[in-house]
């Protein structure tokens, strides 16, 4: 595997600060491995004039004034296909929305270019964010940098694949269920999922509204910590985002050594969980072991029987593809985006304009979410689902009242070979059974790296803490990285 060049934007400053290097040369490195690892399919655009203008510009800034230049200065980015960045292209992997370009970026793509970042592309995704394979895309499937025979993980999977291959920093992706901490582990990086709320939703491409929040891909602990602290406040533009002020994310993470370290903790998994015949005996084996580890440096974990797992993944489905149907709505090839050619009537430029223009995996979600929601099923489905949600909810809260953190799994299941899964959706969404939890309850989940499997992909495991705790869940993973 190649070694990256930089784990931290630290040693990227660092290289910047001393004239060993400038923001030139660092996007002209990432522009190669970008063409280097173009068979991988991360990416769906890569804006190279552009980005190597802003590093220019920013070289310049720098060379004017050292103490002009903002918090991201040299870190280069990349973006999902479902944040708006205004003057793009944002397609959501779609053939529907094939064309279209923003006229406004997203509140977090704005917050990171004004401390200084550099956006070197959009990165390919699963289909309006449906997917846990990223296979589900109008551009192609991509493909894992550790095993190329193997899924990245979905429906973040450029977004992993393009910081596991070295070709940007970190990167921005979304999860709605595990849509970043899954990629993560499959690709051995650090994936964090922040509260609901945390970090605005304005310019991110709707899927399940109440579930849905911007995540990083990062190498580091700190460089999650910086990332969140630079994109999380109230937003005018969403008034779903939280008015909590910010802490200082990255300070309290960068105090925090594992050596140092000895604050313990009262940490909590599910049985169901852990001694499972469904889950791959690599990933009990590695979770079994780091649990011991944590028992060894004191802290006290227990496990318990957490009686609704198996209500998770319907409840779930219901809900999110009930919110799809919705959301999905507005695409129809009236006001922009795709429309069907040969359409006569306005009834036809709906029927085949969203026919030809989403996926079969989307068009399940959507066909799903409106039977839900119909007449005559709505309380049989949507509304106990929503009970379901409370109950979960209430479960969980419960727990974290009594502990630190909640330990999982991030995934059942290793990265599986490319093709496998395809044709069998219910396997495909039972994937996402131990990283949906935190989305139904709207808490700060993060994945980090647990070691390889057998196929050299990532395993990871996955670390839950209460609503807006993400302060300490990062102070905490950071005192057990590996």
């Amino acid at each position: 595997m190649h070694t990256p060049r930089y784990t931290k934007l630290a040693d990227i400053q660092a290289d910047l600060f001393s004239n060993k290097t400038t923001c030139v040369e660092l996007v002209t490195y990432y522009l190669h491995r970008i063409e280097k690892k173009r068979s991988l399919n991360a990416y769906i655009e890569v804006f190279q004039p552009e980005s190597l203008q802003r590093a220019a510009e920013l070289d310049k800034k720098y060379q004017e004034n050292p103490k002009s230049v903002g918090r991201l200065f040299g870190a280069v980015v990349s973006i999902k296909d479902v944040i708006c960045y205004a003057g793009h292209q944002v397609t959501a992997s779609s053939k529907i929305l094939e064309g279209f370009r923003s006229l406004y970026s997203a509140t977090a793509v704005e917050r990171l270019l004004s401390e200084d970042a550099i956006i070197i592309g959009r990165t390919n995704c699963d289909q309006f964010a449906m997917g846990s394979s990223n296979e589900n895309s109008v551009y192609g499937a991509v493909r894992n940098a550790a095993n190329p025979a193997k899924v990245p993980g979905g429906s973040s999977g450029g977004a992993a694949v393009s910081v596991q291959a070295d070709t940007c920093w970190a990167s921005l992706g979304s999860d709605t269920g595990g849509s970043v901490r899954q990629p993560a582990a499959f690709c051995g990086l650090v994936g964090l999922k922040p509260s609901y709320g945390r970090i605005s939703r304005h310019g991110l491409l709707a899927y399940g509204s109440s579930f849905d929040q911007i995540g990083t891909f990062t190498r580091s602990v700190e460089d999650a910590a910086l990332l969140l602290e630079i994109m999380s406040g109230a937003d005018d533009f969403d008034g779903t985002a939280s008015q909590l002020p910010v802490p200082t994310y990255f300070a309290n993470v960068q105090q925090v050594s594992p050596e140092t370290h000895s604050q313990k903790s009262k940490i909590v998994y599910f049985k169901q969980a852990v001694d499972n015949d469904g889950i791959d005996p690599q990933i009990r084996e590695k979770t079994v072991h780091f649990i011991e580890q944590l028992r060894e440096k004191g802290h006290l974990v227990e496990a318990v029987d957490f009686e609704y797992l198996d209500y998770i993944i319907p409840a779930y489905y219901v809900l999110t593809t009930a919110e799809a149907s919705s959301n999905l709505s507005r695409y129809d090839g009236v006001r922009y985006g795709h429309r069907a050619a040969e359409a006569k009537t306005l009834d036809e430029v709906y029927k085949k304009s969203r026919t030809e223009g989403f996926s079969e995996e989307v068009k399940r979600r959507i066909m799903l979410g409106t039977f839900v929601l119909s007449s005559g099923y709505y309380d049989a489905y949507y509304t106990k689902a929503q009970q379901v949600r409370r109950l979960i909810t209430e479960r969980t809260r419960q727990l974290l009242a009594a502990y630190d953190f909640i330990l999982m799994p991030t995934s059942p299941v290793p990265a599986w070979d490319l093709g496998a899964k395809i044709n069998d959706p219910v396997s495909m969404y039972l994937m996402d059974i131990f990283t949906v939890q935190a989305n139904m309850v709207g808490i700060p989940a993060i994945s980090m790296p647990l070691g390889e499997d057998s196929a050299g992909c990532g395993i990871g495991i996955q670390l839950m803490a209460d609503k807006f705790k993400e302060n300490e869940l990062l102070k905490f993973a950071q005192s057990i990285k590996k």
